[in-house]
């Protein structure tokens, strides 16, 4: 037995269950940061809680990798990597740009997932078969944009106030080359990418579970994803995004100076 798209379904409705009814809520933040501030919230720890329970419940085999409950049998053939909700800053501002990503890993490498945003009932769901969208536009193949040059390229990040030093510096040469630049999208960037509607994600400081739901949606619609010095992103780290190679290429050259 081996999990499909219903079954990813079923993952993401049982922590749908859990956040939605809790977002804009006024729901209490928990610091787990002593000094700084790195939000968790009650929605954060059920929902991952929720995604578990169907995992072990229906395959017991697997490994789980999730950022509130801990790890799992990480040297299992098959991995699962959940982050019950990216983006908890925007999710307890009420801005709807978090999302819950659920990721499915065989032998270390992103194989199957899922970026699920349920305020604006969006799925960006990816296997073997490729990348597909559902929600208020119905249901579509998902295909990145071919763009051809970083000039004429959308540009995402989360915050530039994340990078520092060398990596600030390079960031903010890409930023200066492409037509324009948005900040503050969490997740819902890489969804954007994937769906075509922008073309280049420069991420820094990401764990495992904030890209494990997203690689295979990025490669699936025809993306591009890697490490900065052009690995595997399975790990996190310094993450770059991009829809067409001529794109990748051109950021990547100054990412790698």
């Amino acid at each position: 037995m081996f999990p499909d798209r219903s079954f990813f379904n079923r993952l993401a409705e049982a922590a749908r269950a859990e956040t939605l009814p809790r977002f804009r809520s006024g729901l209490d933040v928990t610091n787990k940061l002593p000094s700084g501030f790195d939000p968790v919230t009650e929605g954060d720890r059920a929902a991952e809680l929720a995604i578990r329970a169907l995992i072990e419940e229906n395959f017991p085999g697997h490994g789980i990798l999730g950022e509130e409950h801990g790890n799992v049998g990480l040297d299992r053939e098959f991995v699962w990597v959940i982050d019950p909700i990216d983006g908890t800053r925007a999710f307890i501002s009420g801005v709807p740009v978090w999302g819950t990503l659920i990721g499915l890993q065989k032998a270390g490498r992103a194989i199957m997932g899922m970026i699920e945003q349920p305020f604006t009932g969006e799925r960006y769901f990816a296997d073997q078969n490729g990348s597909i969208y559902t929600g208020p536009e119905g249901e579509r193949r998902l295909a990145t944009r071919q763009c051809d040059t970083l000039s004429n390229a959308i540009l995402f990040t989360t915050s530039p106030h994340l990078f520092a030093g060398e990596e600030m510096e390079k960031y903010r040469e890409i930023e200066g080359q492409v037509r324009l630049f948005r900040y503050g999208c969490d997740c819902y960037a890489y969804a954007l990418l994937a769906a075509g509607h922008i073309d280049l994600v420069v991420e820094n400081s990401l764990k495992p579970y904030d890209v494990g739901g997203i690689i295979p949606v990025i490669e699936g619609a025809g993306g591009i994803i890697t490490t900065w010095d052009g690995g595997r992103p399975e790990n996190g780290g310094s993450i770059i995004a991009a829809g067409s190679r001529a794109v990748y290429e051109q950021a990547i050259a100054i990412l790698q100076r």
